[in-house]
Order: structure tokens, then C-alpha cells, then sequence
């Protein structure tokens, strides 16, 4: 990546920390990876402060693929199996099946719609979903402490 256009952000450090507290404040961030791994962007955002707003701009501006980023711990509260049992994808993207809020949602594909979905997969004593797992919504799993409750775009 252009190091002169990086440079007017700040040092690598000073990126990091004004894209914490962008996310700290609610507002979201564009982090892009390397060109020798996926060469992409993703457009993230805090899934308990996400507005509708947001949302619709993620679903305009990306791929319309919308990930929620779990802990494996969320995801077996969830009692959400992976996409794939066996993972072999170059990045091991750990996808669950697809889900949707059982309550509050119509076709389920509207900005307001994935909103509710996601204020119900990081809900205190979530569980309840659509059992037909054919949601819009697709969950990555990640062990560890790294991953936290964001919206993310592909």
C-alpha cells in the first residue's frame, strides 16, 4: 500500500489506536490486509451501537455479505454448528450456518431486519433463531479473546 497516502493517518501505532476509539465511539473503521494475502478491505462496526444507518451503508458499499464476528464460546451458546466441518479454505474462515432472528424480522434481508438479528445473536441468554438456517446473516467463529461482537463486511 501507498506508504504516503498511509502516512497522512498517522503512524501504525496511531492508526490502531484512532480505529479503537472510532469503534469505542460507535462509529466504524476500514481495515485492509495485506496485498499478498486476501488484498481486501472489511468494513467493521461495534454490533451493540450499530444503527440501521450503518447497516444499509455496509449492505450498499460491500459485497452485501454481512458477517457477525463470535467467540467460539458465543457461537456454542448459540448451539450454531460450523458451515463446514472440516475447514480447508486457504484463510480458515471459520463461517457457522446462517442465521436469523426468530421474532422482530420480516424477509429478514432488510438493514432493520439484520439489525435485529445481531441485537439478538449478542443478547445476554441468547438461543432463539429461525431453525431453517437460512438466514442473511453469517456468523465467523474465532477462538480466543481477538474476536468480539462486530458487524463485518465481505
Amino acid at each position: 500500500m501507498n506508504q504516503t497516502l498511509l502516512s497522512s493517518f498517522g503512524t501504525p501505532f496511531e492508526r490502531v489506536e484512532n480505529a479503537l476509539a472510532a469503534l469505542r465511539e460507535g462509529r466504524g473503521v476500514m481495515v485492509l490486509d495485506d496485498e499478498d494475502r486476501e488484498n481486501e478491505g472489511d468494513m467493521i462496526f461495534p454490533a451493540e451501537t450499530m444503527t440501521v444507518e450503518q447497516m444499509a451503508l455496509t449492505i450498499r458499499h460491500g459485497s452485501g455479505i454481512v458477517c457477525l464476528c463470535i467467540t467460539d464460546d458465543r457461537r456454542k451458546q448459540l448451539d450454531l454448528p460450523m458451515m463446514v466441518e472440516n475447514n480447508t479454505s486457504a484463510y480458515g474462515t471459520g463461517f457457522t450456518v446462517t442465521i436469523e432472528a426468530a421474532e422482530g424480522v420480516t424477509t429478514g434481508v432488510s438493514a432493520a431486519d439484520r439489525i435485529t438479528t445481531v441485537r439478538a445473536a449478542i443478547a445476554d441468554g441468547a438461543k432463539t433463531f429461525r431453525s431453517e438456517s437460512s438466514g442473511p446473516r453469517f456468523p465467523t467463529s474465532r477462538a480466543g479473546r481477538w474476536c468480539t461482537d462486530a458487524w463485518r463486511s465481505y
